[in-house]
């Protein structure tokens, strides 16, 4: 039992797994496919826990579960891109999230000359160097240090609220 597992296991009261999910089914979040180069071709995922965590120097994370297809790759890579998907492409999230199948047959992305692959028409993406992989619970919280991007200005975000695909439009806006 590590260190973390102890101090987790001497909290009386938690939230069960489906308490906890409710809860951040509640809170919008921006949909992101990562890429990154594996041993045996391309891999990605879909997430929607990518946070921006410093912008001096510009670091951002993200979790996967340790369970995950791609974890394996990703524990091993040293760089990836993070490409932070446009209100159109609700299809490529769902594909990314897919377990079993080939995520990058259909086509629509480009790799870059690093070996990434960045998802076409993302409203933006990026491309960083793996700084950590921490394991917290039973998952990793994988930090990144970002450099280089590119992004559209003509392009909307993806937004998943309670297990479904939004848009943000001009009617949102405050």
């Amino acid at each position: 039992m590590t260190i973390q597992d102890e101090r987790l296991s001497d909290l009386d009261t938690h939230l069960s797994p489906d308490e906890f999910k409710t809860v951040f089914r509640q809170h919008p979040a921006g949909v992101a496919v990562v890429t990154l180069r594996g041993p045996h071709g391309h891999v990605g995922f879909t997430a929607t826990s990518v946070i921006s965590v410093s912008a001096a120097p510009p670091l951002l994370a993200f979790s996967i579960a340790g369970t995950s297809s791609s974890w394996a790759a990703l524990a091993e890579a040293d760089t990836l891109a993070v490409s932070f998907l446009s209100q159109d492409q609700d299809d490529v999230s769902a594909r990314f999230a897919t377990s079993g199948i080939d995520r990058f047959a259909a086509g629509g992305w480009t790799e870059l000359p690093s070996g990434e692959a960045v998802i076409d028409g993302a409203v933006t993406w990026l491309r960083g160097r793996i700084l950590e992989r921490t394991p917290v619970g039973e998952s990793f919280l994988v930090s990144v240090r970002a450099i280089e991007s590119q992004t559209r200005t003509d392009a909307t975000p993806l937004v998943f609220h309670d297990r479904t695909y939004h848009r943000i439009g001009d009617q949102t806006a405050i």
